[in-house]
């Protein structure tokens, strides 16, 4: 029996709103927001996030037949958290995730600490921003996603990016035990290096899925792609 956590990321609403359609199809999955989003103190790095969501996971019992669902921060935490508990991991979809530090835009950091400071730059940068990254997202989702970001706020995403920009399993992904599919949007509007394929290439039995019309958040962007991906992908599990 498989049981799958869905891991949201900083973007996307920056809490677990961005998995929508997956809790609707998936009724009896789970997916919980992660602390220093919409509450709560943020964890120091994917590490921290890993156990918080252990135990998070442990407090309703579930603790195996995991099937762990990320894009971004949520699948640098599916990936640590099936490499120091494989017993516990089943399988991991992961998407617009490297296994080492990012390259970022210019300017990335420093937008959103502006952003904090100064609510011109807020509303016509840092939500401009999120509204244009989410392009592919059906407008009233867009809509309420982007409520929730303004919830959330711009430092909660400013640590984000540094702490996912810390993250680094380089060393440890080719012994990578939980199966894997690796999902990567096409159409980014970030257009970030095809880091998935990198993982991918590093695991052996990995599977690499290429979406085109989907950006940097595919299962808020083409659900039933994605949906039918993840049903394959358990169903041979």
């Amino acid at each position: 029996m498989s049981q799958l956590v869905f891991l949201h990321g900083p973007g996307a609403g920056g809490c677990a709103d961005a998995y929508h359609y997956q809790r609707q199809h998936f009724p009896d999955s789970v997916a919980p927001t992660l602390p220093g989003h919409l509450e709560g103190a943020r964890c120091p790095d994917v590490v921290g996030y890993t156990e918080w969501v252990r135990g998070w996971l442990w407090a309703q019992g579930l603790n195996s037949g995991l099937v762990l669902v990320g894009y971004t921060l949520g699948a640098s935490i599916a990936l640590q958290y099936g490499l120091d508990y494989p017993d516990e991991v089943k399988g991991l979809v992961i998407m617009t995730v490297a296994a080492g530090p990012k390259t970022r835009a210019p300017g990335a950091y420093e937008l959103r600490l502006r952003a904090a400071e100064d609510q011109k730059v807020y509303e016509e940068e840092w939500i401009a921003f999120q509204r244009h990254a989410m392009k592919f997202v059906e407008p009233g989702l867009r809509d309420r996603l982007l409520e929730r970001h303004r919830q959330v706020g711009p430092l909660s995403q400013y640590h984000d990016l540094k702490t996912i920009d810390a993250f680094d399993v380089r060393d440890r992904i080719a012994n990578l035990e939980p199966r894997l599919l690796l999902i990567r949007g096409m159409d980014d509007p970030g257009n970030p290096p095809e880091y998935e394929k990198e993982i991918h290439q590093a695991v052996p039995g990995s599977r690499y899925v290429k979406l085109q019309g989907a950006g940097h958040f595919p299962p808020t962007e083409r659900p039933e792609e994605v949906n039918a991906l993840i049903e394959e992908f358990i169903a041979a599990l």
